[in-house]
């Protein structure tokens, strides 16, 4: 985890692609895990505030199994992030910008986002994002 990988390995279509291995899971959908140095899977005892668990009480802790960090044969799902980006787009990937949904909130978070000065009014309707609520039938 955490290696670069080109994506020539991968296919013609990702050629110039360079991606970031950033977890995955084994066949039998245990998660990888960042700092274990084996390659297969390993019971550790995880607390709160580790990867791969969330305790249901104060103080909780848990031996869970989970899958070292290097990769082999017997993963089947790889997670990848893109560091650069290659010669062509990747269908439904790269070709579509998503805008962002919900702007921010915060006055100085809005005038470094727009890029407004100090001087300039914020709390217009125009630049604070609305929330609606609505009510539910039933």
């Amino acid at each position: 985890m955490g290696a670069e990988v080109p994506g020539d390995n991968l296919g013609d279509e990702f050629k110039g692609y360079i991606f970031r291995i950033t977890g995955g899971n084994d066949k039998q959908g245990f998660p990888m895990k960042q700092g274990v140095m084996h390659p297969t899977r390993v019971r550790l005892l995880l607390s709160e505030g580790h990867s791969c668990y969330r305790p249901r009480r104060t103080g909780e802790r848990k031996r869970k199994s989970v899958r070292g960090c290097i990769v082999g044969m017997d993963l089947s799902v790889l997670a990848l992030s893109i560091v650069k980006q290659g010669e062509s787009d990747i269908p439904g990937l790269t070709d579509v910008v998503h805008p962002k949904r919900l702007g921010p909130k915060r006055a100085t978070k809005i005038r470094r986002f727009f890029g407004l000065s100090k001087d300039d009014d914020v709390s217009t309707p125009s630049l604070v994002i609305t929330y609606s609520v609505v009510a539910s039938a039933g």
